[in-house]
C-alpha cells in the first residue's frame, strides 16, 4: 500500500516518458570539433576552404558509389600539397553522423567520427575501429580492405563505409 504523496506507478510513468523524450537531445556527442580535426590534418595551419559542386556525371557517379541518393548539392573540403580533408555526413539509422577523413595519394591516412547523433552504434568513434580505415583506397568502387563490423552498430559502420568511399572518390576527383 502506498502512502499518501508517495511515488507510485504514475510517477514512474512520467519519469520514463520524460527520459525518453529528452533522449534525442542527449544522444548527440561531439568527439572532435571540425576545427580540431583540420588542425590535426594540416599540422595547425588550416588551408582555405574549397567547395566542390555535386552535379551532372559527378553526382550520378557519387550516388552509384554510395548506393543511395546523396542529397547535398556541394561539399566543402580543404587541400594542401596533395593532402585533402573531408568532413562528410551520412545517416546511420535515423540521424546523421559526421565523419572526418584525410586523404593523401589516393589513400585514407586518418578517419575520425566527429559527431555522433544516434542512440546506438557510438562505438565506431573508438580508435580501435577507425584505424581500420588507414591505408584504405578505392578499388572497383569498394574499399581496398575489409572493415570489421561492430555488433549493434551495423548501420553506423555502413554509414562510415559510405563516407570513406565518398572521401576517396572526391579526393581523386579534385586532384585530377
Amino acid at each position: 500500500m502506498l502512502k499518501k504523496g508517495g511515488r507510485g506507478p504514475l510517477f514512474a510513468f512520467w519519469t520514463l516518458l520524460l527520459a525518453m523524450m529528452s533522449g534525442g537531445a542527449l544522444a548527440s556527442t561531439e568527439y572532435l570539433s571540425q576545427e580540431a580535426f583540420l588542425s590535426q590534418a594540416f599540422d595547425g595551419a588550416e588551408p582555405e576552404t574549397r567547395t566542390l559542386w555535386l552535379k551532372g556525371p559527378l553526382k550520378s557517379e557519387l550516388n552509384e558509389l554510395m548506393g543511395e541518393k546523396y542529397a547535398k548539392l556541394r561539399v566543402r573540403y580543404w587541400q594542401r600539397q596533395g593532402r585533402s580533408a573531408w568532413v562528410l555526413e551520412s545517416i546511420g539509422k535515423d540521424k546523421p553522423i559526421t565523419f572526418g577523413y584525410v586523404v593523401e595519394s589516393g589513400v585514407i591516412v586518418q578517419a575520425k567520427v566527429l559527431v555522433f547523433r544516434e542512440h546506438r552504434g557510438w562505438e565506431i568513434h573508438r580508435e580501435a575501429f577507425t584505424r581500420q580505415y588507414s591505408g584504405a583506397s578505392l578499388q572497383d568502387q569498394r574499399l581496398s580492405r575489409s572493415i570489421d563490423g561492430i555488433s549493434g552498430a551495423t548501420l553506423s559502420v555502413h554509414a562510415m563505409n559510405r563516407t570513406a568511399k565518398m572521401a576517396l572518390y572526391l579526393a581523386d576527383h579534385v586532384t585530377q
